[in-house]
C-alpha cells in the first residue's frame, strides 16, 4: 500500500471534529440568545471606540468563528500531519499547538479588521455624503473581494492550501513550538487565500449564520473540491458583477 494511500485512509483524531462541531454549537447559541448582536462590529462602534469589556466579548466570538468557519477546510493539512507527528511525545499538545498557531493569524486578522472597521465608521461620520451611503462601502467591499478572486496571488495562496503536503515536507520538524510555527505558517498562506472572503464575512455576516455557513462551504470547497480554483474564479466574477448592483440598489444589504 502507498504513502499516499495510508494518509488517505487516516482518521482525524477525534478531538478536530469535536473542536468545529463545539465552535458551531457556540456560534448557533450566541446567536439564538442575541448575545452575538451585543458584540457584532457596527453594534460595538457605534458609540465611538469600544472599551475592553466589548474588545473581549468580540474576539472571543470572532474566535469561535473562525474555528467553526477554517477549521474545516484545514482538515487536510491537520490529517497530514496528525500522520507524520505519531511518533512525537505528547502528540495531542504538538496538535493543540499546530492549531493554535493556525488559529492565531486568523485572531490577529480579526483584531485588523475591527480597527479597520473603526476607521471606517470615522470617516463616514465626517463625510456627511459616505454616511448617507453606507451602500457605497458595501459595494467597494464586494468589488476588493471580487478582484482578489481573480488576482495572481490568490491563486498562488490557493495553490499552496490545495496542495498541503508539499508545505509540510519543507517546513516540519518536531516539538510543540515547531508546531507552532507550522500552524502559523500554513495559517498566513490561508489568509492570503481567503482574507477577502473573510472582510465580506466581517461587513456582512459576523452577526448572520446563513452567512457564516455559505462562505464556510465556499472557502471548503475552493481549498479541497475537485473545481476549487474554478470556483473561486467564477466567485470573483460574480462578486465584480453584483458591486455596482448593490450601489445602485441599497435594499440588497443584508444589514
Amino acid at each position: 500500500m502507498s504513502a499516499a494511500t495510508t494518509l488517505g485512509r487516516r482518521r482525524l483524531p477525534a478531538a478536530v471534529p469535536a473542536a468545529i462541531a463545539l465552535a458551531w454549537a457556540a456560534a448557533v447559541a450566541a446567536h439564538a440568545s442575541g448575545l452575538a448582536d451585543h458584540f457584532h462590529h457596527h453594534a460595538l462602534l457605534a458609540h465611538g471606540t469600544p472599551g475592553l469589556a466589548g474588545v473581549g466579548g468580540y474576539a472571543l466570538l470572532w474566535c469561535v468563528m473562525v474555528a467553526a468557519m477554517m477549521l474545516p477546510s484545514a482538515v487536510p493539512l491537520l490529517r497530514l500531519f496528525t500522520e507524520v507527528s505519531a511518533a512525537q511525545a505528547g502528540r495531542g499538545r504538538v496538535l493543540a499547538c499546530f492549531a493554535g498557531g493556525y488559529l492565531a493569524v486568523w485572531a490577529l486578522f480579526g483584531g485588523a479588521a475591527l480597527v479597520f472597521d473603526d476607521v471606517v465608521h470615522r470617516l463616514t461620520h465626517a463625510i456627511g455624503w459616505l454616511g448617507a451611503h453606507p451602500e457605497v462601502v458595501a459595494a467597494a467591499t464586494l468589488g476588493l473581494a471580487g478582484a482578489f478572486q481573480l488576482s495572481t496571488l490568490k491563486d498562488r495562496c490557493l495553490t499552496a492550501c490545495r496542495h498541503p503536503a508539499a508545505y509540510l515536507l519543507r517546513h516540519y520538524r518536531r516539538g510543540p513550538g515547531a508546531a507552532f510555527r507550522l500552524g502559523w505558517g500554513h495559517g498566513l498562506w490561508c489568509l492570503g487565500c481567503c482574507w477577502a472572503l473573510m472582510l465580506v464575512m466581517f461587513a456582512v455576516g459576523v452577526a448572520d449564520l446563513g452567512w457564516m455557513a455559505a462562505l464556510t462551504a465556499l472557502m471548503a470547497y475552493e481549498k479541497i473540491g475537485r473545481h476549487g480554483p474554478a470556483v473561486a474564479t467564477a466567485t470573483g466574477i460574480l462578486a465584480l458583477a453584483v458591486a455596482p448592483l448593490v450601489a445602485a440598489q441599497p435594499t440588497w444589504i443584508p444589514w
